[in-house]
């Protein structure tokens, strides 16, 4: 028997990875799949939830950041119970976590209901990402990481463009599920179950448990203080749309708070012997600059994916449907670009890979800011498409720079790290450009009201100033109430153009801050050598001290696999 286990386990000593490490990806992809498919399916819902809910501009984007925040600030703390109890566990445990939440967002009542469930199904989720990736840099030996990191990255794009297809198809045939929900929209909710299910069965039979053999003790303090200065410098954020200035009280004083917070909670897990957030990770070049570029493309992202479908849905008359047909370009460039970025690296380097997708980002943001209510829709389809293009050429690169420069015994809190960093950056992404958006719109949309007969009430301007949906809502009542269609019209036009207005200042911001990404790859990441099987045998000489802990990490993935996997029964 002794003889037999050792012949089985002798991949383990081999260098190669664990034999089913294909099978376990696709496994794990379906696993993230769901995670990142809720998102997308929820932006192209969003015109409809609110009109159903009445929801304010400031509620829908919580619809949003309310997922994100919770999964932002337990991100961490699941990666390291992931390294601690086991990743298999902690997959399994979000997954449910995840469904069940998601079944009851499914039957919300209220803005509020949605709002809540939603950042239980974040907490969920959060158990997803970072024990998705730490399991693939368990499995996978260096040189193929970067190959099943893109594959990973890939999935994101197949669900940027599944979300919004099977969120349109959903919505196009309420029928479906409203005799159960008792509104239009549950089904873009219902439909994450029978995936978890299938996940969950998948997981069960084909991933490995794998966990740290030297599991640190939870750090209590540094979560609890994670998620105060989260919650209070988002809240601040957000609240800017509902105030419509960002110097008000209630926006100035959280965000300040959460600020200081989240620097106080930086500062004590520097000083911790036993952090969840290991801050040491930002004295290596590579990774820091890595993180800024994801984040920072992440920032872009998820602003405009917020903005777009009011776009596509409102000025455009798209149906929900169609609107959802329109990213798949995105996804297309995405899967085109992320899996293949691993050869392109081999061929270019990561800071010339990275930067091209940087540029890419920016020019289709560039595009988009000049986006009008007649431009050709393939024109906006082709932007879509190099937007994926360029995204592709970022996430799968850097990830995989962030992950190879990590032990495996921290694969967990590691790649929890900088999901961290990047789900801030998308929620302060929908947050800045959603409160932009909304202030804009508002301030310039008071002329165009100019045009409308004064006996029309105060109250019912002001309410059209919440978002484009509200002033639409406004018009189409007033209309009904007998107001002149030539009047209704005019201002329905101009507040389109208003609307177009403050999307061109968000894209505006969008672009700026991708050139700053692209900046700081260009001249600040250092030289690292793409892993092959020779440079893993040590071949060439480190280039810097970068380049060094990445190839020191890749010299001991035998030694470090090997402890990663529990040993008897359990790992039979």
């Amino acid at each position: 028997m002794t003889q037999q286990v050792k012949a089985n386990n002798a991949w383990m000593t081999s260098g190669e990875g664990h034999p089913r490490r294909w099978a376990i990806l696709s496994v794990l992809v379906v696993s993230l799949l769901v995670v990142v498919l809720d998102n997308t399916i929820l932006n192209i819902a969003l015109p409809t939830i609110q009109r159903d809910l009445n929801a304010s501009q400031g509620e829908l984007v919580w619809a949003v950041d309310s997922y994100v925040l919770a999964f932002a600030a337990l991100l961490f703390t699941w990666g390291v119970l992931g390294d601690r109890l086991g990743r298999k566990k902690i997959l399994i445990v979000g997954l449910v976590l995840f469904a069940a939440a998601s079944a009851v967002c499914a039957f919300s009542s209220s803005a509020g209901m949605l709002i809540g469930f939603r950042a239980v199904m974040g907490v969920g989720g959060a158990a997803v990402m970072p024990t998705t990736l730490a399991i693939i840099t368990v499995v996978f030996p260096p040189h193929e990481r970067g190959k099943a990191i893109g594959a990973w990255a890939g999935a994101v794009g197949a669900a940027v463009a599944l979300g919004p297809i099977l969120g349109g198809v959903l919505l196009q045939n309420p029928q479906w599920s409203n005799w159960l929900t008792g509104n239009d929209w549950g089904s873009v909710f219902l439909v994450n179950v029978p995936i978890v299910i299938v996940g969950v069965i998948a997981i069960i039979q084909v991933v490995p448990e794998t966990k740290d053999p030297n599991a640190r003790r939870l750090d209590l303090m540094g979560l609890v203080l994670s998620v105060i200065g989260l919650v209070a410098l988002i809240y601040g954020i957000i609240h800017a749309s509902a105030t419509k200035s960002w110097l008000d009280p209630g926006v100035v004083i959280p965000v300040i708070a959460g600020v200081a917070i989240i620097a106080l909670f930086l500062f004590l897990e520097a000083r911790s012997d036993h952090s969840s957030f290991d801050v040491s990770l930002f004295r290596n070049r590579g990774y820091a600059v890595s993180l800024v570029a994801v984040s920072l493309a992440f920032f872009a992202l998820s602003g405009i994916t917020f903005t777009l479908p009011f776009y596509l849905q409102i000025l455009r008359g798209y149906d929900t449907l169609t609107a959802g047909l329109c990213f798949v370009p995105f996804a297309v460039g995405q899967i085109i670009a992320a899996p293949r970025s691993a050869k392109t690296v081999l061929r270019f380097g990561y800071r010339k890979v990275m930067t091209g997708g940087l540029i890419l980002v920016a020019l289709a943001l560039l595009g988009l800011y000049f986006l009008q209510l007649d431009t050709p829709i393939w024109l906006v389809l082709v932007i879509f498409f190099v937007f994926g293009l360029g995204m592709g050429n970022v996430i799968a690169p850097a990830s995989t720079v962030m992950q190879n420069v990590l032990p495996l015994a921290r694969a967990g809190a590691g790649s929890a790290v900088q999901n961290t960093v990047r789900q801030v950056g998308g929620a302060l992404g929908v947050a800045i450009i959603g409160t932009v958006l909304a202030t804009q719109y508002a301030a310039s949309l008071k002329g165009s009201l100019a045009q409308l007969p004064a006996q029309f009430p105060d109250a019912a301007k002001q309410a059209a100033t919440e978002s484009v949906i509200a002033t639409m809502g406004v018009l189409n009542q007033a209309e009904a109430d007998g107001l002149p269609a030539t009047i209704v019209n005019s201002v329905r036009q101009a507040a389109y153009a208003d609307f177009l207005a403050a999307s061109q200042v968000a894209s505006l911001i969008s672009v700026i801050i991708v050139v700053i990404a692209a900046l700081v790859v260009g001249f600040g990441l250092p030289h690292i050598t793409p892993l092959t099987k020779k440079v893993e045998l040590g071949a060439d000489p480190p280039v810097d001290a970068a380049d060094a802990l990445v190839k020191a990490e890749a010299a001991d993935y035998v030694e470090q696999a090997e402890s990663e996997y529990p040993t008897g029964k359990e790992q039979a």
